[in-house]
Parts: structure tokens; sequence; C-alpha cells
């Protein structure tokens, strides 16, 4: 597997489910192997790139490429994402998005996931693989902390994974992505607890093994004919 976004939250536990199971999983972030989500091979399975920037992807997929080798590659997690904060941590609208802002979280948040699947077709075709694309219940309403440019992205990578299901279906590799709510992490935003009591059927905050749990389905043979779906993780939140 290749899991992009992997140091904490939902990418830590996904890294964690996946390794116990005897997986395999190559890491992606700008920042060296981060400490803070230890496993057994990780720094010797982490890949430092940084997904904002396309003039590194050719040499990302080149390196992911050569380490998978004849293996072929089983499942392509995009779990990165940013979504950039004002000084005192406000959302930002449009009117507070400049071009550079807007470059940057379309670039690691939806243009990274379709060059990614671009290069390692090849290698998810040899194995019939999975993507599994994280997107947010933000990319279908307007939300308090999110801001503008990162639910843009994240309805566009909604978009991209029915693209991607259609296209690449045809030779054997299923797409599909996972749209989290409320997740319980280390930055979760203040005023979350009154989403929860106003929002949430459920009343409570999703864990990050809850997400990581979904993702494991997605990449097993128990969802063999889920493909192009998009499955909402949040409590009702959506509802």
């Amino acid at each position: 597997m290749l899991l992009t976004g992997a140091s904490r939250g939902i990418g830590h536990a996904t890294v964690k489910l996946f390794h116990d199971d005897g997986w395999r999983v190559l890491t992606v972030s700008r920042n060296p192997f981060d400490d803070s989500c230890p496993w057994p091979g990780g720094n010797d399975n982490h890949v430092q790139a940084d997904l904002a920037d396309p003039e590194g992807y050719g040499k990302l997929i080149d390196e992911v490429t050569e380490r998978i080798g004849k293996q072929g590659l089983n499942a392509l997690v995009n779990n990165a994402g940013i979504s950039p904060k004002g000084p005192a941590c406000e959302r930002l609208g449009v009117l507070e998005s400049d071009y550079r802002t807007w470059n940057e979280v379309l670039n690691v948040n939806l243009v990274s996931t379709a060059m990614l699947a671009r290069g390692l077709a090849q290698p998810l075709r040899d194995t019939g693989g999975t993507i599994v694309n994280v997107t947010s219940i933000v990319g279908s309403r307007v939300h308090p902390f999110a801001g503008t440019a990162y639910a843009c992205s994240k309805a566009a990578l909604a978009a991209l994974t029915r693209e991607l299901a259609h296209e690449f279906g045809a030779f054997g590799v299923r797409v599909n992505a996972i749209a989290p709510g409320e997740i319980e992490t280390s930055i979760i935003s203040p005023g979350t607890e009154d989403i929860v009591e106003r929002q949430i059927p459920l009343g409570r905050l999703g864990n990050p093994m809850e997400i990581a749990r979904t993702i494991r389905f997605l990449c097993s043979s128990d969802s063999s004919y889920i493909n192009g779906a998009e499955i909402h993780i949040n409590g009702g939140q959506h509802v």
C-alpha cells in the first residue's frame, strides 16, 4: 500500500491497522518520518515528498515504483490534505484566499491524487488493486471551520473518484472514497463540541480507527463489487 498523509489522525490509525494486518505500507509526507507515528519499518518505508509541488510528482512516482518492484501495488490511499486557516485560526473564505492558497490546497488535496493514480496505474493494474480517496463532509456543505478552497478541493475529489472509478474499473482497479465528518484528532477545532451536540445524531466524535477500518474494508475482497462510491462516516451528521 501507498498512503499519503500518515503522520497523525486518520493516516496514523490506517498505518497501524494495515501494518498489524501484515501489509507493507509505504508512507508519503512533506516531512521526514515522524517518530510520533512509530511502527516497525516506518523509517525505511517512508518517502519524503511535498505534494504541493507538482515538479516533484515524477520523482515520487519513480521512487515508489522502484520500491515496490515487480510486486505491484495493492492499494493507494490518498489521505493527505491541507486546510489553511487565518491568523486567529479562522476559516478562509474567497475574500481571504489568494491564488497561492488555492494553488497549494488544490495541488495537495486534488491534483496529486490524479497524478499518483496516473503514474501508478500499471502497478495497481498488475494486482487488481484499489484506490481510496479521503474526501470530507465539507465537500457537500458549508462548514464553520473548513475554508472555501478546502471545501472545493474535497468536492472535486469526490468527482475525481467517480471519474477514476469509470476509467480504471475497465482494467479491474476499483476506486472509492470515504467522507469523514468530525473525527477526534489532535487538530480538532475549538467549537466542535457544539457541532456534536447540535448536528450529530450519535452524539459523539468519530474515532480515527473507525475511519481506518472502513478504508481496510474498501481495500479488501469483501468490497469487491463496490466501485465509485463515497461512504459517509459521520455519525449521521449528513442526514
